[in-house]
């Protein structure tokens, strides 16, 4: 295998990201890569260009690995975060004209609502676990873990988000109507805004949240649902465990010139007390962790007042893929997410009818809002590039996003994931 690579190649700065560092090399392990490689490539329409000029995959869009050996040796290493770390580290590129995440479709696709469909055989996936790794003990989603689990990702920099998100700095799947994949080349950041509003009010009309109404929002990001629900006229309470997130939703929610309606709170979800009239949480859910979801669901129902109505906006995945993974490490997690793991509508309806007296409604699918939604950060994230670098963010950390971004927006365009609001009401 030659060493000459192109000049542009990425290399991470070692002392920075020493999770990058090539795993020791191993014959057996790399070479059960490039067998995995093959199956998967046999009927992919995708293509992967090694770097000795072999080349696998049916054609469609395509990626050039630079480094065949590297990234080989992480893909033998850990299954679940060998591929993402290997762009990371700079050891693939999709090919000049292919988007990251129109590459990445052809493979989330074999993940899709389908059951029969796997990257691997099933006499392959039995031996996924000597390459996978499991969930570590320090992402525990205790009161600790949580918010310092919490703190990793939504306390990066307040400044960075502001960056992408649009000027309600709602951190969520937006609701753009009609069919949100048309024209997805064409996604413009834009149109960004109303469709933040219109998800903001979907959630507050499910909860019929009115003039007077008593609010909670658990999770509540930089408050842009609870400013909104406030401008209805409505009491809130606003908690969340990330500091500061916390100190700069308070400022927002002042400059929005509601702070007589709006009290925010560093505060567990776990610890509120009180009665409300809705009870609201997007998105949060994915953080809580399994052995905490019926924790989560009593802690709504105790905080609703009678008559009162819950709604959680949540990412979900099918039931057997949540199965199949729940106690893997994944990229997503060691890099993005520490502790998180998506939940199915099963296990939601499962937890809260064992659990508690909720019944859970799904009133909207967002995963195609989603899908779009994360299109326009990405772009966003792109073009702002230079200004996010100037907060001090490096070459790598702007691969890391644009994967994350890419991996997701590909996981909601093929079905592998969606986004549900669910009302939860008493049986």
């Amino acid at each position: 295998m030659t060493d000459l690579l192109p000049a542009a190649v990425h290399q991470p700065v070692a002392e920075t990201w020493p999770t990058l560092a090539r795993p020791r090399s191993n014959p057996i392990r790399r070479a059960g890569a490039l067998a995995a490689i093959r199956m998967i490539a046999k009927d992919l329409p995708a293509t992967i260009h090694l770097d000795n000029n072999r080349s696998y995959g049916l054609g469609g869009p395509a990626m050039r690995v630079h480094r065949s050996a590297h990234f080989l040796d992480r893909l033998g290493h850990d299954a679940g975060s060998g591929f993402g770390e290997a762009y990371l580290a700079g050891d693939w590129d999709p090919e000049p004209g292919t988007d990251l995440a129109d590459l990445l479709v052809p493979f989330a696709e074999r993940f899709s609502n389908d059951e029969t469909r796997h990257l691997l055989p099933k006499w392959a996936q039995s031996l996924r676990w000597l390459v996978t790794r499991s969930q570590p003990g320090e992402q525990e989603n205790d009161r600790a873990g949580a918010r310092d689990n919490v703190s990793r990702h939504y306390d990066l920099s307040n400044a960075m988000f502001s960056e992408f998100l649009d000027p309600s700095l709602t951190y969520s799947a937006a609701y753009f109507g009609g069919d949100p994949l048309a024209d997805l080349a064409t996604a413009s950041y834009d149109e960004l805004s109303q469709a933040q509003l219109n998800k903001l009010d979907s959630i507050l009309d499910a909860a019929g949240v009115v003039s007077g109404s008593r609010v909670l929002d658990i999770g509540c990001g930089w408050a842009s649902l609870a400013i909104r629900a406030a401008q209805r006229g409505a009491w809130v309470t606003a908690i969340t465990i990330a500091s500061q997130q916390a100190l700069l939703a308070q400022r927002r929610i002042a400059d929005a010139g509601v702070g007589d309606r709006v009290q925010v709170a560093l505060r567990d979800y776990r610890d509120q007390i009180g009665e409300f009239d809705a009870v609201l949480s997007v998105e949060m859910i994915e953080a809580v962790g399994e052995k905490y979801w019926p924790v989560y669901f009593d802690a709504i129902e105790r905080r609703l007042a009678p008559g009162g109505v819950g709604v959680v906006q949540a990412i979900v995945m099918p039931h057997e893929r949540m199965l199949a993974t729940r106690n893997t490490f994944t990229w997503v997690q060691k890099y993005i997410f520490p502790g998180g793991l998506i939940p199915s509508i099963k296990v939601i309806d499962d937890v809260t009818r064992q659990h508690t007296g909720l019944r859970s409604e799904v009133v909207r699918h967002l995963g195609d809002d989603y899908a779009r939604t994360l299109r326009v950060w990405r772009n966003r994230f792109i073009d702002r590039w230079p200004a996010i670098a100037d907060l001090g963010f490096d070459g790598t950390f702007r691969r890391m996003w644009e994967f994350y971004l890419a991996y997701s927006e590909a996981g909601f365009r093929t079905g592998y994931l969606d986004d549900v609001q669910l009302r939860l009401t008493r049986r």
